[in-house]
């Protein structure tokens, strides 16, 4: 039970940061050209190339305990990106008559996120086959 409750606290903790980052990136990329939500693209982004590079680190040479774990990619990466608002957004873009923006959003997004994991993942396990120096 106590052990529960830890784990419950690292993912609040972790979420809380997360959340605030993402809340400030949001604003400070809010004025940015071009029609398209970048705030919410961008902590996604970011999101899936450290949620992969996280999990390929901790799978190799440097071993994260569970807990850590949680803090790190449950909490900080899982409040730091943001599947609703992308959702809301999309919605709002069509409602207002620009279907075209809406679906070049979901096609860049998905894409670009989905990169992002695929890069961390490559990344982290680059780092896990290089040499110690």
């Amino acid at each position: 039970m106590k052990a529960a409750i830890a784990n419950y606290a690292a993912v609040a903790a972790g979420s809380a940061l997360g959340a605030m980052a993402r809340y400030l990136v949001s604003l400070w990329l809010l004025a940015a050209p071009g029609g398209l939500p970048w705030g919410t693209l961008s902590v996604n982004l970011l999101g899936s190339i450290a949620i992969g590079l996280i999990a390929a680190l901790s799978a190799g040479r440097w071993p994260l305990s569970s807990r850590m774990q949680l803090f790190l990619i449950g909490g900080i990466c899982g409040g730091f990106t943001t599947f609703s608002i992308f959702s809301l957004e999309v919605l709002t873009l069509a409602g207002t008559g620009a279907l075209g923006m809406a679906l070049l959003y979901i096609g860049l997004s998905v894409s670009l996120w989905l990169a992002g994991a695929w890069l961390g993942t490559s990344a982290g396990a680059w780092l896990n086959r290089r040499p110690d120096r």
